[in-house]
């Protein structure tokens, strides 16, 4: 007799208990910060009721609203754009630096700010990003765990599923949801556990070849990403330098490393719509030279995107590469999530920015100067977007240009 499938409760408690072992790995006495969308409060309590059974010392949430939001880029004047929270941002960020962990809720409206004036989005964003420099750069250098699941707001499920009425939408959403992050498993624990070994044992093997670069090719592609000196490649549950083991991405599909911010050269397409602080952004053809983009066009967000890459100096340049073959779970589902943490694990993807410091062996003790010379990119974001599909073949190259095949449409060789 097969068992009676798992009710909505059920699952969303399931979701709670796998944020909290396995993206986070909280540890007894630990602080908790979660940042969420308004509607997210009844995982929110899933979440917080997990974190206390774990042992948490505190669990603080800040909720994020759309309509309020909305109201700012509406009726705020030009000048206060440049005004953030400088002492929520420094609060954050201390606690972070006394070893607090971090939680992100994804799930708000990916086109909300479609219609707003780029140029005033892009003026809070860059205020956004200066305040919160040093709690981002925290995080890029896994110095304490954190994790980002999902929650299927109404909005977002419209956005995903704009034919089916609303709670059938958010239900087809919340099921695609759940099956991507392995929560109808028998024991979503233990399949989380296979899985990273999985990843784990791709990493070990892009670690072993110590590529000099990757060469993707395809429709509108054809890239050289050089990778950073002494780059180490990841993916799955990592550990941070408080010695905790943490799966950042809840899901995650990918192996991802550090490329080398001044060796990438060529063109490169978007393969999947980019969804940027509820801006959409599509059909990105961009050119490198020297590691820096020189030319970028888009078909749709084109005036979104150049004011991304005017953010800073690093902006223009890469601060990831990450590998995901074309049928994955996630790319199996068919659908478009319109959102970074799923879309960015259905297809390889690069980001502009940031780098991942975790990212690089032999990293004790060395200075910003030292990390930036072997390649490491410095900026205020951090931002995927898509290039692989199942058209896209991917080579590692030897320091002497011998190219090995990794992918061939799409697919690990």
């Amino acid at each position: 007799m097969s068992e009676a499938p798992l009710s909505f409760t059920e699952r969303l408690d399931r979701l709670g208990e796998v944020a909290v072992r396995i993206g986070l790995n909280l540890q007894p006495g630990q602080e908790l910060v979660i940042s969420a969308p308004l509607e997210a409060v009844s995982l929110v309590r899933r979440i917080t009721e997990h974190a206390y059974r774990a042992g948490a010392s505190l669990v603080t949430t800040q909720y994020a609203d759309d309509e309020a939001t909305l109201a700012r880029y509406r009726f705020a004047s030009d000048e206060s754009l440049d005004k953030s929270a400088q002492w929520m941002a420094d609060g954050i960020a201390r606690a972070y630096r006394e070893g607090a962990a971090r939680l992100a809720i994804t799930g708000s409206n990916p086109t909300l700010l479609n219609g707003q004036d780029p140029a005033r989005v892009s003026r809070a964003s860059r205020a956004a990003s200066r305040a919160s420099r040093e709690a981002m750069e925290i995080i890029t250098r896994f110095d304490t765990n954190w994790t980002i699941v999902a929650y299927a707001t109404a909005s977002w499920a419209a956005q995903v599923f704009p034919d089916l009425p609303t709670q059938e939408a958010q239900d087809r959403l919340w099921n695609a949801i759940f099956a991507s992050s392995r929560l109808d498993a028998a024991d979503p624990v233990i399949a989380w556990k296979q899985h990273n070994a999985t990843l784990h044992a791709k990493a070990a093997m892009l670690n072993e070849r110590r590529f000099h670069a990757l060469h993707f090719t395809g429709p509108g592609t054809d890239l050289t990403v050089g990778l950073a000196d002494g780059h180490a490649w990841a993916g799955g549950a990592e550990r941070t330098t408080n010695g905790i083991d943490c799966n950042p991405n809840i899901p995650t599909e990918e192996v991802f490393t550090t490329p080398h911010s001044h060796r990438v050269s060529g063109h490169v397409s978007s393969t999947k719509p980019l969804f940027h602080q509820g801006t959409l952004i599509d059909e990105i053809r961009v050119t490198f030279a020297e590691g820096r983009i020189i030319e970028a066009h888009a078909g749709k967000g084109e005036d979104a995107l150049r004011q991304i890459l005017e953010t800073d100096e690093g902006a223009a340049r890469l601060g990831e590469v990450a590998l995901v073959p074309h049928a994955s779970p996630i790319s199996d589902t068919g659908i478009l999530f319109r959102n970074t943490l799923f879309d960015e694990n259905a297809s390889s993807h690069i980001a502009l920015g940031q780098a991942y410091t975790k990212c690089l062996f032999d990293t004790e003790g060395a200075s910003a100067e030292t990390l930036a010379a072997r390649g490491a990119n410095t900026s205020m974001i951090h931002i995927d977007w898509m290039i692989g599909s199942d058209k896209i073949d991917l080579d590692g190259l030897a320091e002497n240009g011998t190219a090995t095949p990794l992918m061939r449409k799409g697919e690990w060789v």
